[in-house]
């Protein structure tokens, strides 16, 4: 497996390309093309149009794991510029994306993002606002998902219990679904543990060892010189 970051830009944007490589051929022994991902980062703009290196870590776990995606029903919460769920959607997956509801900007910058790499929102790839925390028709409206999946969601502890409280409704209504995430370590003074038991629910490290397998580059690197961890949320089974 490789993965390439490269990057353009002009006075309004940046464009970094990713590239994950396939390491295996399809059946017949052809060789398998590439997965070229383009992302528009908007310079002096909010934190989420910037690709932080959250998004690359859960980009490469799923990669890893690519067959498994195919014809997976697939919800990124906190999008922002969408570099997991767009190679989701390249692997097979059927993906929405989202982001905040009271954040328009944010919302159009993932159709973009979309149409740059030759999604259609509403056809090839569905773009939605949430709000977190909040119980409201976008969330009852998204209908069956198996895997829940956000890339530095918990970046500010504000919105840490809106963030549960709507994935604790999704998993209820979606049995056997499962919220797998990255954290980027910020303070050690924040914690959701007391947040996960109040809304029954239970976190699990899950392990990044051989993550960057073939790439010619250390995990310390690849994370920018971050403690990112990657978790699993699940409902705590009842008594």
């Amino acid at each position: 497996m490789t993965l390439s970051m490269v990057e353009s830009s002009n006075s309004a944007e940046n464009i970094r390309k990713f590239i994950f490589g396939r390491d295996s051929h399809g059946y017949g022994g052809e060789e398998l093309p590439d997965v070229e991902i383009l992302i528009p980062e908007l310079r002096q703009a909010a934190y989420s149009s910037y690709t932080w290196p959250c998004a690359p870590i859960l980009s490469l776990f799923l990669w890893q794991r690519r067959e498994s995606l195919v014809n997976k029903r697939i919800l990124e919460l906190g999008a922002g510029t969408s570099l997991p769920g767009i190679l989701a959607a390249k692997c097979g997956a059927q993906v929405t994306l989202s982001d905040h509801a009271t954040l328009p900007k944010t919302l159009s910058h993932i159709n973009r993002c979309c149409l740059l790499n030759n999604l259609t929102p509403g056809e090839d790839i569905a773009v939605t606002g949430i709000s977190w925390g909040l119980l409201l028709n976008s969330l009852f409206n998204l209908g069956p998902i198996d895997l829940i999946i956000g890339s530095d969601c918990f970046y500010d502890p504000t919105v840490f219990e809106e963030i549960l409280v709507t994935v604790s409704f999704l998993l209820e209504h979606n049995p056997g679904a499962k919220f797998l995430f990255t954290y980027q370590e910020r303070s050690s003074d924040w914690s959701i543990e007391a947040l996960l038991k109040k809304w029954r629910l239970r976190c699990a490290n899950v392990s990044l060892s051989g993550i960057n397998a073939g790439l010619d580059i250390s995990l310390r690197r690849l994370m920018g010189g971050h403690t990112i961890h990657l978790l699993e949320i699940t409902l705590t089974p009842q008594n």
